[in-house]
């Protein structure tokens, strides 16, 4: 005598839900893709966010080397034998960024060209601007920090401030990436001038 009960009980003889698994494989993929879309645009948006904390985060240690300079010997230029100012090196990896200045603002219009309009000396402030056009602006809390570029001077192997036209701030075009170093010095006031 033939089982009917355990024939029909078979696995691969069950059809009864053949019907919705097609339609939940449909729906279960949609929302998996849904899901994916959202991941893709929120990190699209949270991106950026992140690259700026990031970059917040080493424009203000750089501030703080800076800063803690400031009460330490200040070489004076006129004396070649004077010995060597407090000096600090800052690491900056700074991809996206179009400029990072030191007590400048050498593009005050905003247009991404650093040569058209004269340089505003904006003492105590690290201003970064990115690729974008967003600016973010940095204040140094404290006494005054007048910064200038340096130039290595070839006759004393001594660097000294350099007096051309954009001799005030310091200006780092990006991308930025390295080390970079600052000293004390006097030179009829008291400077941080940049070694690079």
């Amino acid at each position: 005598m033939k089982n009917v009960g355990v024939e029909n009980a078979s696995f691969f003889r069950d059809t009864r839900g053949i019907d919705t698994v097609p339609l939940k494989l449909v729906f279960y993929l949609a929302i998996t893709g849904v899901i994916i879309f959202l991941m893709a645009f929120s990190w699209n948006n949270i991106a950026p966010v992140y690259s700026g904390a990031k970059d917040s985060k080493q424009i203000n240690s750089a501030a703080l080397e800076i800063v803690a300079i400031q009460d330490g010997y200040a070489r004076n230029i006129q004396d070649v034998n004077s010995p060597e100012g407090s000096i600090c090196s800052i690491d900056l990896t700074l991809s996206d960024v179009r400029f990072l200045s030191f007590g400048v603002d050498p593009d005050s219009n905003i247009n991404g060209n650093l040569s058209d309009s004269s340089w505003i000396v904006e003492n105590n402030t690290i201003i970064c601007q990115y690729e974008n056009g967003a600016r973010n602006l940095y204040h140094i809390d404290g006494e005054t920090i007048s910064f200038k570029k340096g130039k290595l001077d070839n006759s004393t192997g001594l660097w000294v401030p350099d007096e051309n036209a954009f001799s005030s701030g310091v200006v780092i075009e990006g991308p930025i990436s390295g080390t970079f170093n600052f000293e004390l010095v006097l030179d009829g006031g008291k400077y941080t001038i940049s070694h690079f």
